[in-house]
């Protein structure tokens, strides 16, 4: 069986923006619902993924729930109105993974250090299991340091949503890694995918080999679920 290439996306600061939360005085996830909103272009670039034939699959680092944050049922909203947004754009998202631990979760049931949560490759490595994904075929889109460590740790393309500077190279690990590609949105980095998926797809053509991608929508997946 040929295995699929996939497009990783993380969600917060990629799919929906952060939040200055004035009270706490921090950036993060957002917390409420009318917080939670779906960046501009987002609903297009997912569909032209989805067109490209990758699986498009969120991993992402969802502690709130162990901070005391939010609820289940928030999570739950937040991927619903997700899913709305992108059904309106003939747009979808194939399978979700969260990792709800943290290492200081005041909730002790996900007060836990584990390989799932990102630059962890737990995610990432079930997604290859239940969906048959090839990861060195695969992109790993994020805004954070720890995206590009797993994206990379996997053997994944990735791409940094921001800016890279210089002296962030000394805060990743390894020090000196560095992203496969660089954007300053999901827009910019579907577009991104497709050329360098076409071109490679290209390649393979004229070697006289052949690839073929699939993708099936299924519900979300926890890791550390309720």
């Amino acid at each position: 069986m040929k295995l699929k290439a996939a497009a990783f996306l993380d969600r917060d600061g990629v799919i929906n923006p952060l939040i200055y939360h004035r009270d706490a005085g921090i950036v993060d996830s957002p917390f409420t619902l009318a917080q939670f909103r779906i960046a501009e272009g987002v609903p297009e670039a997912i569909r032209r993924l989805n067109q490209l034939g990758l699986a498009v699959v969120i991993v992402s680092n969802q502690p709130g729930i162990a901070k005391g944050h939010f609820d289940q049922r928030m999570l739950n909203a937040f991927d619903a109105k997700l899913t709305r947004a992108l059904r309106r754009a003939g747009a979808r998202i194939d399978r979700t993974y969260y990792c709800l631990h943290h290492p200081n979760a005041i909730r002790k049931r996900f007060r836990h250090d584990c390989e799932c949560r990102k630059p962890g490759i737990g995610m990432l490595k079930q997604a290859a299991h239940d969906l048959g994904l090839s990861l060195p075929d695969s992109y790993m889109v994020g805004d954070g340091l720890t995206d590009i460590e797993a994206g990379a740790r996997a053997g994944c393309r990735t791409i940094f949503i921001g800016r890279w500077k210089c002296e962030v190279c000394q805060f990743i690990n390894p020090p000196g890694l560095q992203p496969t590609f660089v954007a300053g949105n999901l827009c910019e980095a579907s577009e991104i995918i497709e050329n360098d998926f076409n071109r490679r797809a290209s390649e393979l053509t004229t070697d006289g080999a052949q690839t073929r991608f699939h993708s099936s929508a299924s519900p979300a997946m926890r890791c550390g679920a309720l």
